[in-house]
């Protein structure tokens, strides 16, 4: 069994759970397990440093909790968001405790909605889902995506979380660089460019673990949106 107990989110969730039972708005690791779509002994696997806390998982704890996905990403100190219903009842949750006050400008898309990302990128503002920031990343329209799969090894592992930003329509796309690729799926891949008489007939699609992975071709004409890969967010650090 691996061994995650070194994994920054894992840590926090320790400290955000134990916070959980203090305020009494969870009665141990059932409890939060239903709340969480799991079990109690996956939770406390997660306490344990023996699995990782899934993206899914996280997305309910904001939702549902109110927890900062700053501080779970250790990005910030503060573990709560003000104003969240859930913290409404609790009188020591006052502006002065528990809040992140920079601008949370990145959107965390959970891996169960990457598909319907694919399918309504263009139309869906995605505002009910939770956003965290990241110092120095200030764009209005980036996302974070949770990359499932070892086709990227070893520069993205499985588990880790990619921010991307969404780019203008005459932005230019420099070849064998990381982007994030949308059709009917979401992938990270390099791309490189395949040009005749100087326009764009197809773009090649390529994977870092090559040696499993070839490359593939998709016409630009089934590319819905295309976003550049700014950060990484690694079971360690940030990349």
């Amino acid at each position: 069994m691996g061994n995650f107990v070194e994994n920054p989110v894992n840590r926090r969730f320790k400290t955000v759970y134990e916070q959980l039972e203090k305020l009494k708005l969870i009665k141990g690791k059932s409890d939060i397990g239903k709340h969480l779509g799991t079990y109690n002994h996956v939770i406390n696997s997660i306490l344990k440093g023996e699995r990782n806390i899934t993206v899914d998982q996280l997305y309910k704890l904001f939702e549902l909790y109110g927890v900062n996905a700053n501080y779970l990403f250790d990005l910030s100190d503060e573990i709560f968001i003000q104003g969240h219903p859930a913290l409404s009842e609790i009188p020591s949750m006052s502006k002065e405790s528990g809040v992140f006050p920079g601008r949370q400008n990145i959107t965390l898309v959970p891996q169960r909605a990457t598909a319907g990302y694919a399918l309504s990128s263009q139309e869906n503002d995605f505002s009910e889902f939770p956003k965290f920031s990241i110092p120095g990343y200030e764009g209005s329209d980036m996302f974070a995506f949770e990359i499932e799969g070892d086709s990227m090894l070893p520069t993205i592992t499985s588990g880790d979380i990619v921010v991307a930003e969404k780019m203008s329509a005459h932005e230019p796309i420099r070849d064998n660089q990381v982007y994030i690729v949308v059709t009917d799926s979401v992938v990270a891949k390099r791309i490189q460019l395949i040009k005749e008489g100087g326009e764009v007939v197809s773009m090649r699609l390529i994977s870092d673990n090559d040696a499993v992975y070839k490359p593939y071709e998709v016409d630009p004409n089934e590319i819905q949106e295309i976003l550049k890969v700014k950060v990484r967010l690694t079971n360690h650090a940030i990349a």
